[in-house]
Formats: C-alpha cells, structure tokens, sequence
C-alpha cells in the first residue's frame, strides 16, 4: 500500500498561545497561502475557517480546537487551531497528546502572557518540539527581542531569533533571514508575492552580529558541528539548518520568527520553518502502552506495517454525519468498514465511514494510516482517551488526563417537554467535553452543571439552548450542608395508642453521641438478653435512622451519629414491631435537640499554582475565604499553595483567581470531609441565631 504523502513529509501541529495573540488569524493565512482557501477571513468579520462555531464568530474567539489539512512544498501539513481562554485549556491539553510539534503564537506588543505559560507547560509536560512566531510586528510598541527575551526568562526555554525584523510598529516591512542572509521583502498588499534583496544597510552590522551568535548556539548543541565550526569558523546554511533541525527536535533550542498575519507578512517563512525543523511521525519516538491482559509495557512504531493503534482524542457531534470520532492513528493502517476493538472499554467497534476534516467540512477517506488525523463515523462505545486497535495485536495506550471542572450551575428545564431534551443535550456535551459533568441533586431534584470556568459554563448553557432548542432556566447551585451533633445524651423513646381494635405499645432508651471522623450512622444494641425479642431490635435501628434523613437546624441530613439501645420495656400483650420503630424516632428526634446540633460544610482540599509576584494577594484573599494554608512550595516557576477551604467560599473563584494574577493563576480542588461551620457563618445560613 502506497500512501500519498511519504511518511517524512507529514507535519501533525497545532497552533497555540494566549487568547488574540493571533492564532486564528495565522491559521487563516496558512491556508490561504497554501491553496486551502482562496480569499482570507477574518476573526473581527466572523468569517474564519476554523472558527465555525455561531458563538465562535460571535465572540471572536476560539471555542473548539478546529483540524484541517494543507500542503506546503510537497508536504502534507495537518493543523489543530486551538483556544487561548484558560476555560478551554482541555481542548489544547487533548490537542499536544496527539501532535508532533507546536507553533507558539507570541504578541509583539505583550510579549509572553498567562495563557502563553500555560499552553508552554502543558508542551513541555508531552515533549513537544515548538517553534515560535512573533506576531503582530506592526502594532504600536511591538519589540521583537523584548519577547524573545522574556521567551528566554519566564519560559524557561532557550529561543534562537533566525530574523532580525526591518522596520519596526507601522513602518515593519519584512525581515530579514540570518540563515541565508537576505532580506524577504513583500511587494503586494496580500503578501503573496515577495521576493529576495540584500539586506539594508542599516541593518548589516546588526545581522552579522546575531547571524554569528545563531551560528554559535547551533554549534554548541552538537560535537560535530562544533567541531567544523572551530576548525573552519562558519557554517555552511545547510550545516545551520540540519543542526537546528536536530536541536529543535531535542528540545535544546526554539526557533523564533517575526511577521504580521493581519498584514499578511511573515507566514510563508513560518511555513518554511514548520516544515523545515518540526518533526515528522517518524521523527517521534514510538508511542508506549500496555497489553490489556498482563499490562506488560509496549510500544508501537510510526509505521504503516505494524498493528494499528489509534488514540480517540475527540468526540463531536455534526449536524450532518452524526457522532464523530478524532483519531490519531500512531501504527498500522484503519481501514474504512472494518472492525476494530476499543481496549479501553473491551468493546468491539465498526468504522463506518472516515473523513478529513476541514475545520467543519469534510473529504471522505478509504484509509487512515500511521501518522494521520482523522474522524471517523460510527463508532457508539469509544470516547476521549480511548484506544482502538487490531484484535490480533491489542495495546492500551496512555489516555489523557484532564482537570477536574471547578465551578457548577444549576440547569432546569422550563416544560415537561424540555425535561427529556434537556438530558439528551447535556449527555452529547458531557460526551464531546471531558471537562464537563452532569450530576443530579438527589437532595434538592436539581441539575448541576460542572466546567472549567464561568466563560466555559457560558457556552455550554448558550449551545443547550441555541444548538439543541432547550428551553432551560439557569441558577446558581446550593452548597450540600450536612448536621450533626456534638455531645452525648440519654433520651426515652414512649409510644402508646390504640390503632383500631390493637395497642401499639414500644418503649426505648437510646444514647446519641458524635461519631469520629463525622461519617455516616452507626447503631448499636446494649441491652442485656431477654429485656426485648431480637426481632425488635432492627426496627428500633430503622427507627432511628430514618429521623437522621431530615436535621432539625435546616432540613439537611444527619451524618456522624452513634445511636445506642440501653433500655427498653416489653409488654407481651401490646408491644409491636410499629410501635418500637415510632418510639425509636421520638427518642432520636428528642436526642437531636438535646445533643447540641450544628451545621457541617464541605471542606475541600485545593492546590492554587501562582507567580511569585502575586503570593501576598492571593493568600490574604484566601484568609479571607477562611482558608487553612497547609504549606507553600516553589515548583519550576510558580508557587504552588496548598491549603484546606469551604466549598461555600469557593464559587466564582476561578475568575477572582485571574483578576488577581492577571490570568496567571490556576487552581485544582476536591472533596475531603464536612467540617463545622463557625457560629457567625451558621447564623447567615439559617437566617439567625440557634435557637
């Protein structure tokens, strides 16, 4: 089988950066250089290609990570336009599981921002190769060494300027290329026709200069090119090239451009770097997994002769074709109308049909083989994360991990019409995005929406309503207090009356004391044999237990009590089964009162990553928010705080994080237990002072 593109020529990247450095902007003159689009769009104007989406084009920003394929001098490049919004960090962190290599978007003007550091982690957590594109040259204060620079101190990483920019802000009119030592200057509006010169005079020295220094730190990051370059004191453009090659795909270096997308400058030599120095499938070392049965480690190679091996890192669903599934296919060949066998979840899938996506259209494929992105069409049982591969050679490849959604809404439908529709549309959201949950309230009937963050729920809720014609009222979520009690009692349970032509009679003494670790009901018999039949005692536990569903302060349940029987009066004649379980309520209602009742909250245990320029404002702030700070460590660039906080505190803190970091901040939390609430606090929540 002979493939189109050989397997060299392929580049699998993925456009990234903070939110309006200019990442859809770049894309759209990617594919318009590139022959995929024939008039350019614009984020402003709505009209992009990758970003499809009604809220998309509305916003002017980008939602969902769009793929679309193009070719630049005999090769095939697959591009993922990802989100900058910190809310979407999902979409980019499924984005580099996948991909080869990254074009890292920078502002002039701005330099490295928040999302920037972020979406620079998450690369350096999947070991991607990146180069850096320098954008918006044209702006007013835009300094292309300063972002270099800061590239270089808040990244940590080591950037490689292969241009030195002509012109500056308004007057930026190209650049010049240290490389081969000329200047690329464009002689239409919409760049597409430019040519060769030699470099200006006012810039010789400069060149020379960096041109030396570029030559150097090739050099140094290979023995034999420091070698050729001590003896003979140059290298040749192909000797420059071939090392940054290398040390592009080893991490040791990143190579920086310049340009203007929005004034259609710089993009065809950022496509000559992509292809240039980004790695191909078969620069890649070859992915790990397990086998399913002894999870002995594995791995597969990019090559179309070994098994398949496929990672779903997408679900969508499209009008037109149904439930799509991205995939990346790592090894061997996926054929359309065959079977495959999900091992993630050991179910067996047919691959109906398989397209390239072009952003939101699509070309039908017959193959997809090692190296390529696709979708493919119907497959019921495989979600994000999943592995697909052959039967006879099965793997389980690394799934990707996402964080865990920090902020809820409740959702209700309006009409019992919508009730059915509502579920449906937010099981294909949870479907589609990893980062979004579904949880019914058994306590309160409501529906609460998790996400990443206000903007993110903002969407999620808009496309329920535009997209799936759910008329829906949206809230805020109640915190799920719990009650206990705080210290033993002694209480008598009597119940006697006649019910018809029958006395109902049962009498019982019960113990109520605070359970350790606040946990659950615990019951206990401490009666001495023969005061009471056995078959009374279970009843008298169902007794008690049932008081415990609905507290006495504000109706929320009761966790953490000891009930235990010490006394209790039979009488053969009228004693019954009803009786003992009514007089078991009675008592633990009456111990309720007695044993000092209080309200507990959850207590969530949160990691708060932040700069350390911003330490003082956020721990005040989380004093404020009655946090219990249980250390601080300092972790590659951030300051990592630890520390125990009431969920009640917590809501709408994704968004106070950023305004005090300047977005820089993130922040992760779970459950730990139900602590007590402060006297001050309880008395807001019940409207008033305890008793």
């Amino acid at each position: 089988m002979s493939r189109l593109v050989p397997l060299e020529r392929i580049r699998n990247i993925g456009v990234i950066a903070h939110i309006d450095a200019g990442k859809t902007t770049t894309t759209e003159r990617i594919l318009f250089y590139t022959g995929r689009i024939h008039r350019m769009g614009d984020v402003d104007d709505g009209n992009t290609v990758t970003d499809w989406m009604e809220q998309e084009r509305e916003r002017g920003i980008t939602i969902s990570s769009a793929a679309i394929t193009c070719f630049w001098q005999d090769h095939q490049i697959n591009i993922i336009d990802t989100p900058g919004h910190i809310d979407f960090t999902a979409e980019v962190q499924r984005s580099l599981r996948v991909l080869d290599g990254g074009v890292v978007v920078f502002d002039a003007v701005a330099g490295v921002q928040p999302q920037s550091e972020t979406v620079w982690r998450q690369a350096n957590r999947f070991q991607v190769p990146r180069i850096c594109f320098v954008n918006k040259m044209d702006r007013l204060g835009a300094d292309f060494d300063r972002t270099v620079e800061m590239i270089r101190e808040r990244l940590g990483a080591n950037p490689v300027a292969l241009q030195v920019p002509i012109g500056r802000e308004a007057s930026f009119a190209g650049a010049v290329d240290l490389i081969e030592r000329c200047a690329i200057v464009y002689d239409d509006e919409l760049g597409t026709e430019y040519h060769k010169a030699a470099v200006p005079p006012d810039l010789e020295d400069r060149v020379e200069a960096q041109r030396d220094a570029l030559m150097e730190r090739i050099a140094e990051t290979d023995d034999t090119l420091i070698e050729i370059y001590l003896t003979e004191g140059e290298l040749t453009p192909e000797q420059m090239r071939q090392g940054l090659r290398a040390a592009t795909l080893s991490g040791k270096v990143v190579p920086v451009l310049c340009g203007s997308s929005l004034r259609n400058k710089g993009v065809q030599s950022l496509l000559d770097a992509i292809v240039s120095y980004l790695p191909s499938p078969a620069d890649i070392p070859p992915v790990e997994g397990f086998l399913p049965q002894s999870e002995e480690k594995a791995q597969r190679s990019a090559s179309s002769e070994e098994p398949l091996s496929a990672l779903v890192f997408k679900i969508q669903t499209d009008p037109f074709v149904g439930r799509l599934a991205y995939v990346r296919v790592y090894s061997g060949v996926m054929n359309s109308g065959k079977r495959v066998i999900n091992t993630t979840r050991d179910r067996t899938e047919r691959v109906m049909r398989m397209l390239r996506m072009q952003a939101n259209r699509r070309e039908d494929m017959d193959t997809l083989e090692a190296g390529d992105i696709g979708a493919v069409v119907g497959l019921r049982f495989s979600f994000t994360g999943d592995t697909l591969c052959d039967g006879e050679s099965p793997i389980v490849l690394e799934p990707i991990s996402f964080p865990e959604p920090v902020i809820s809404v409740v959702i209700e439908p309006r009409t019992q019409a919508d009730q059915d529709k509502l579920a449906e549309a937010l099981q294909r959201l949870a479907d589609e995005d990893p980062t979004f949950r579904v949880r019914g309230d058994d306590e309160t009937g409501q529906t609460v929406i998790w996400g990443m963050g206000e903007l993110h729920l903002d969407i999620l809720v808009d496309r329920v309503l535009r997209e799936f014609r759910v008329e829906a009222n949206v809230g805020k979520p109640r915190v799920a207090y719990r009650e206990t009690i705080t210290r033993q009692v002694r209480v008598e349970g009597l119940f006697s009356r006649q019910t018809g032509n029958k006395n109902q009679f049962g009498q019982v003494w019960l113990e109520l004391e605070p359970l350790r670790g606040r946990q659950g009901f615990e019951f206990e018999n401490a009666l001495r044999p023969g005061i009471l039949p056995p078959s009374y005692i279970p009843v008298i536990g169902q007794g008690a237990q049932e008081v415990l569903e609905s507290g006495i302060l504000a109706g929320y349940p009761v966790i953490g009590v000891k009930a235990r029987l010490v006394d209790a009066t039979f009488n053969e004649t009228e004693s019954t089964e009803l009786g003992y379980r009514v007089a078991a309520s009675m008592a633990a209602r009456d111990g309720l009162h007695q044993a000092g009742p209080t309200l507990l909250e959850p207590i969530m245990s949160a990691e708060i990553s932040v700069p350390e320029e911003f330490m003082g404002d956020v721990i005040g702030d989380l004093n404020a928010r009655r946090a219990q700070i249980e250390g601080m460590m300092l972790r590659t660039d951030m300051q990592v705080i630890t520390c125990r906080v009431p969920l009640a505190e917590m809501f709408g803190y994704a968004t106070d994080l950023r305004s005090m970091t300047q977005g820089r901040g993130t922040f992760v939390m779970e459950f730990t237990c139900y602590d007590t609430v402060p006297a001050d606090v309880m008395e807001r929540i019940l409207g008033g002072p305890l008793g």
